[in-house]
């Protein structure tokens, strides 16, 4: 049995028509991937309105870890709906706002008490952690990381690195913003091993608060443990916990951004458990709740009670609807052993990128974490040049042949993986098939045996 299966040109005769009526209703400002539109999902399977199905590798960006329309996600929701939809938890309270939040202060790193406040989406929970971090420290000053991805509001914008398409010309930005330096193997300087390089990071690291900004006026650093925008870049056991050890001497705190690494992302909750490190507080969202927008930050308690009533919250802001599938989220990880099976579906990636490393010219890179795996395409592998249009070829040849796909990094020239972690191994097997398949088709170079 296969799984992908398109049957027309894309977009098909249905999908244009409401090309056309999108065009004129929805600014272009808002971006689409493929050109077709969704009737239905189920698992790590999307099926469009011209009849198309697809193998899921984007997952929504990393929204859908447990899977489109999982069945306890959806009777969570619709047992909700038979009881209410809103009532504003700033206005009349509701049980499963907080059995959430407890559940979540449970599974977070660290023996401290903690406390959770939910939000509506990723850049609002960034956000949020940096107004709780100012008002605890009562300093000003927020470092982020270069090639890092936080968000599309004023403040998380000044955050991002990317220039197009996520900042140009909508500036001025928010003020004492800082961008620190931050690891990128493949591109380290070729006559440095990684010893070295990793010395030399930290060490730059450290002299950015002589140059920069003094460590007395910052408030938090905001380090997404694997970048996702940015290409899915690993930084290395040691230049976290450096990072991590130099706020905790400086009375700097630590925010760990999983919005897009966490809740089995990697192999593990949060991605920062891989590198030994107890944040000071967690951004979270994606697929906190499985496509019901909800966002979070999860803090150590003293920190969260920083602020007073009234300072933090919003009208929708941890609604009832996005509490019920998180809480399901959460059942459905620890029974189905989502962890375990993201660490396997993990290796299945890498092994296969391996071999496409010694059979491809134009891979320059393969890496990855649990199963958020990416490989980076070059025009040539000894000056590293990136390739995007060969990049984006590799998607559109993989939405061809029913393969949903995204790309990534600061040059566009990455192919990253999200696809749901319940997707079977003959669904793994297939998408990784059909990428090959476009890969070869987008290249048409020849290849090498290493």
């Amino acid at each position: 049995m296969t799984y992908a299966n398109v049957k027309t040109n894309l977009p098909g005769a249905l999908a244009k028509d409401l090309l056309e009526r999108r065009e004129k209703a929805v600014p272009r400002g808002v971006s689409y991937g493929i050109p077709a539109f969704a009737k239905e999902a189920k698992g790590a399977i999307v099926t469009d309105v011209d009849g198309n199905t697809y193998i899921d590798f984007a997952g929504a960006i990393g929204t859908l870890n447990v899977g489109h329309n999982h069945p306890k996600v959806v009777a969570a929701i619709q047992n909700q709906l038979d009881h209410f939809i809103h009532t504003g938890f700033n206005v009349m309270m509701y049980e499963s706002y907080v059995e959430l939040a407890e559940k979540l202060a449970a599974i977070a790193p660290g023996n401290d008490e903690k406390k959770v406040i939910f939000l509506n989406s990723g850049a609002e929970a960034v956000e949020n952690a940096v107004k709780i971090a100012r008002k605890y420290t009562k300093r000003p000053a927020i470092i982020s990381f270069s090639r890092g991805f936080h968000g599309r509001t004023l403040m998380t914008m000044s955050m991002t690195s990317k220039v197009k398409p996520y900042k140009y010309e909508f500036g001025p930005f928010a003020s004492e913003v800082y961008k620190a330096p931050y690891p990128y193997f493949y591109r380290k300087p070729g006559n440095l091993t990684d010893e070295a390089y990793d010395e030399m990071m930290i060490e730059e690291f450290k002299n950015f608060f002589k140059n920069d900004v003094a460590p007395e006026m910052v408030a938090a650093v905001v380090m997404e443990p694997i970048q996702g925008e940015g290409g899915f870049i690993v930084p290395s056991k040691k230049f976290v916990k450096a990072v991590y050890d130099y706020c905790h001497a400086n009375g700097i705190l630590f925010v760990s951004d999983e919005i897009q690494s966490g809740f089995s992302r990697t192999g593990r909750y949060f991605a920062i458990e891989h590198f030994d490190v107890v944040p000071d507080l967690i951004t979270i969202s994606k697929s906190l709740a499985a496509g019901v927008p909800l966002s979070g930050v999860i803090g150590k308690s003293e920190i969260m009670d920083a602020a007073n009533p009234g300072e933090l919250g919003g009208t929708y802001c941890g609604s009832p609807l996005g509490c019920a599938a998180g809480l399901a989220v959460l059942d459905i990880i620890e029974s189905e052993k989502l962890n375990e099976r993201a660490e396997k579906i993990g290796q299945t990636v890498m092994d296969t990128f391996s071999a496409w490393y010694k059979e491809f010219e134009f891979i320059g890179d393969i890496r990855g974490l649990g199963a958020m795996c990416a490989i980076e395409l070059v025009k040539d592998r000894g000056t590293k040049e990136p390739d995007k249009e060969l990049t984006n070829r590799v998607v559109e040849e993989a939405n061809k042949r029913g393969l949903l796909l995204l790309n990534a990094g600061i040059f566009g020239n990455v192919i990253r993986i999200l696809m749901p972690i319940v997707i079977t191994d003959h669904q793994l097997q297939e998408g990784l098939d059909i990428l090959k398949q476009a890969i070869s088709a987008a290249a048409g170079v020849e290849k090498i045996s290493l």
